[in-house]
């Protein structure tokens, strides 16, 4: 039976069932009718009222029959091809009963005048007659049940692929939320780590200023979904709350940078998508010397995309042998790859001029954020 379900109701709808058996009924009469028009049968007025009467029958028993094949919907194809093929007969022989009634005994002087009613009624042969019939009626209902269990099979095709579709997109979404919540433990890991060395140096004040960035950084942080994005004007001000927190670490070392045109601060970006790439310039570039560092962020639009750089010009860049965590770069790359397949991707490595930079590609949208 037709059951609604997420992906859609199960077999053939009531509306196409009936679109198709009607269609098939009225090809049958005017097949029959052009027919009845070449022989040259007479009275052919007289006819086509009756097998017009026939055909309204033939709708309705068809129906009726429809309702009994999709009772096996939710079975085998299998046991739906039995059941189909198997109900069509009875169907046929009701057919073929309500065929010889309206042609053979309803008013038959109303269609053959000049017939003599005993004679015709002893040229009967009602039993014969009817099942020469059904068996005809019988290949033309298997026909339409064939036709039926096609529509079944690609409604239940169709119902497939939107649960795969909706699979797929679950998936997606759960896998972008683990990817995104990875990035908050991360990042409030290096914070402590750096909260606890100014405690250990007595450093009170930076610390107090460090709590509250940082309890700053996650009321803003966490206010929105994980899924949905967020203008590149909020991205970037996350950043500099991070920044400001580093800041109290290195307030000799630590020179921010951001460069950004004035039409692309509404540019739609994935939450936190910066977060890995600053924190990985704060630790391969700031931490590692006692020079002077600055950390540029960059947008720029190139062919349709939106081009961000997050680079710095630190002395000791990281190099093969620097493994970390495996949740920076990688897990950058694994969100822009879950949210925007082949349109998103991450190039990065030293910069001629010294230092590093990180290069995310991904399209350019200034809706929906």
């Amino acid at each position: 039976m037709t059951l609604p379900t997420e992906e859609g109701p199960r077999g053939v709808s009531p509306t196409a069932a009936l679109y198709s058996i009607i269609g098939f009924w009225f090809f049958y009469a005017i097949l029959i009718s052009v027919r009845a028009l070449v022989v040259g049968f007479d009275y052919q007025g007289e006819m086509a009222a009756r097998r017009a009467v026939v055909t309204l029958i033939g709708i309705i028993v068809t129906w009726i029959l429809y309702l009994a094949i999709r009772r096996f919907d939710a079975k085998p194809l299998a046991v739906r091809i039995v059941a189909a093929f198997s109900l069509a007969a009875p169907f046929a022989l009701a057919m073929a009963v309500a065929n010889y009634y309206v042609f053979n005994i309803y008013d038959p002087m109303g269609m053959f005048p000049d017939m003599d009613q005993q004679k015709y009624e002893a040229q009967s042969h009602a039993l014969i007659y009817i099942v020469d019939d059904a068996v005809s009626r019988y290949f033309f209902l298997s026909a339409w049940a064939g036709l039926y269990l096609g529509l079944s099979y690609a409604s239940e095709a169709h119902r497939t692929e939107r649960r795969a579709a909706r699979l797929e997109r679950a998936a997606q979404q759960a896998e972008l939320r683990s990817l995104r919540y990875q990035v908050n433990p991360h990042f409030l890991f290096n914070t402590l780590n750096s909260l606890s060395s100014l405690v250990m140096k007595d450093r009170r004040d930076e610390a107090e200023q460090m709590i509250m960035s940082l309890s700053n950084f996650y009321r803003t942080s966490l206010t929105g979904d994980p899924l949905d994005d967020v203008q590149l004007e909020e991205e970037v001000h996350l950043q500099k709350l991070y920044l400001d927190i580093e800041a109290v670490r290195f307030p000799d070392r630590l020179a921010t940078r951001i460069d950004i045109p004035a039409d692309l601060l509404t540019a739609c970006v994935p939450g936190l998508i910066l977060q890995p790439l600053v924190e990985n310039a704060i630790k391969y570039g700031v931490s590692r010397t006692s020079s002077p560092v600055a950390i540029t962020i960059r947008a720029r639009e190139e062919h349709g995309l939106l081009h961000l750089t997050v680079a710095d010009n630190g002395d000791k860049p990281p190099s093969a042998g620097d493994g970390g965590s495996g949740i920076g770069l990688a897990n950058v790359r694994d969100r822009l790859s879950a949210r925007f397949g082949d349109q998103g991707r991450i190039d990065y490595g030293p910069q001629a001029e010294g230092g590093f930079a990180v290069n995310l590609f991904l399209p350019l949208n200034r809706r929906g954020c």
